[in-house]
């Protein structure tokens, strides 16, 4: 027969009560202490990061842009229409090496053509009348010396009798009479001589003022003849420089009617380029005239210097332009794309690294800095100053020597330190 016991139940069940509670505090005791802890670092693949070594040295601050290669003002031969013409044929086409004399397109004007062959006539007839003209004027000339050389002859005769006839009514041997009439003749014709002289010298004088006006025409037409000539000759529209042929803004076609002063080709000398470089407006600021520059064409980087800067800023960009200093590599043509970078200043002795991957320059900011372990990396506040293309000013919060992440490490802006894997 069983027994009831009831104090063995209620010592159970404050045993199991006991328990139950021992076990709470315990389960709550764990959670708190695994709340307590921070969490885990995340990993990163060391082989998918951008290290690089604070170091203290000289720093090159530059800028970089891209750009083209263009002709510089003065590589370039714009050559106009001379006359309204039509264009005939053309020649060349753009992309071709030419030299001086290269002709590159014919044009024709009919016009011309009447106007060159009537100042050729002009010019003949001008020719004639000046021959004409000199010749009544000699026939008059020799008219007027041989009317002069008979008033000549006799001034020297009544001189020589007037003489002669003093010396005889000296003697006594004529009258008074006589020597006053050959003394008076003596006189009239020496007037008469005076005159024939001056007249002889104005008639000359005429002489020289007709021939002079007629060889004005002469000149005249031979300069109207020169310009028509030079205009029949340009209807062979030639290079004039050595370089190579430029595609118009607006080509001209075959059997298209040009304008007087119409562009109808243009020619670049190809060892004249500068590079036309986009630099951002920010950066471009402290660029000034004349700081040196490189110019990588892809097939060779040529030195160079600023030399102008555009005032006007296009898409957030300022164009500069570099002029080359050096030879130009094989290859370099109009148009081509070039990478350009520009020497703004040179600092000595100064703290710097890599430029990283976010970062402006006189800015903090945030970086990891790889331990001396080498299997973590913590995150610190860097200050920062100037900033060259692949390199930065260390201002403060890094030391020489020390190894930071300069590759994207945004997806971990949320803790402090990661392990290097």
């Amino acid at each position: 027969m069983d027994i009831s016991r009831p104090d063995i139940k209620k010592k159970k069940l404050r045993r199991q009560i006991v328990i139950g509670v021992v076990a709470v505090l315990v389960v709550a005791a764990a959670a708190a202490a695994v709340l307590r802890l921070k969490p885990a670092a995340p990993s990163v693949d060391s082989s998918t990061i951008w290290p690089d070594t604070v170091r203290r040295g000289p720093l090159v601050v530059q800028v970089r842009g891209l750009g083209t290669l263009v002709p510089r003002e003065d590589s370039i031969e714009l050559i106009p229409a001379q006359t309204d013409a039509t264009v005939v044929r053309i020649r060349v086409l753009p992309g071709t090496k030419v030299t001086p004399d290269t002709i590159l397109m014919d044009l024709t004007d009919p016009q011309l053509e009447q106007e060159l062959l009537s100042a050729q006539l002009a010019l003949k007839g001008a020719e004639a009348d000046y021959k004409s003209l000199q010749a009544t004027l000699q026939s008059t000339l020799m008219d007027k010396k041989a009317a002069d050389a008979a008033v000549t002859a006799n001034y020297t005769q009544d001189q020589l009798q007037a003489q002669t006839n003093k010396q005889l009514y000296d003697l006594g041997v004529i009258s008074g009479l006589v020597y006053s009439q050959s003394k008076s003749t003596a006189e009239q014709l020496t007037t008469q001589h005076q005159i024939s002289q001056q007249q002889l010298d104005v008639n000359q004088r005429a002489i020289e003022v007709q021939l002079a006006s007629q060889q004005a025409k002469i000149d005249q037409a031979k300069a109207q003849l020169a310009l028509y000539e030079k205009q029949s000759q340009a209807l062979q529209v030639r290079a004039g420089i050595s370089g190579a042929l430029a595609p118009l803004t607006t080509p001209v076609q075959v059997g298209q009617h040009v304008t007087a002063g119409t562009s109808v080709a243009e020619v670049i000398q190809l060892d004249k380029l500068k590079a036309a470089l986009q630099i951002a407006e920010t950066q471009a600021h402290d660029i000034q005239l004349g700081q040196p520059a490189e110019v990588d064409t892809h097939n060779g980087i040529v030195p160079g210097h600023v030399t102008r800067i555009d005032p006007a800023v296009v898409n957030g960009t300022r164009t500069v332009d570099v002029t080359l200093d050096g030879p130009l590599p094989p290859g370099a043509v109009p148009q081509l794309s070039v990478d350009g970078t520009v020497d703004q200043e040179r600092l000595q002795n100064v703290l710097y690294v890599g430029r990283p991957a976010f970062g402006n320059p006189d800015s903090t900011i945030s970086l990891f800095r790889i331990d001396p372990d080498g299997k973590t990396a913590t995150r610190v506040q860097v200050k920062v100053g100037k900033a060259s293309v692949t390199q930065i000013q260390i201002l403060d919060g890094l030391k020489e020597g020390d190894r930071v992440i300069l590759s994207d490490m945004s997806r971990y802006d949320n803790t402090d330190k990661v392990r290097l894997d």
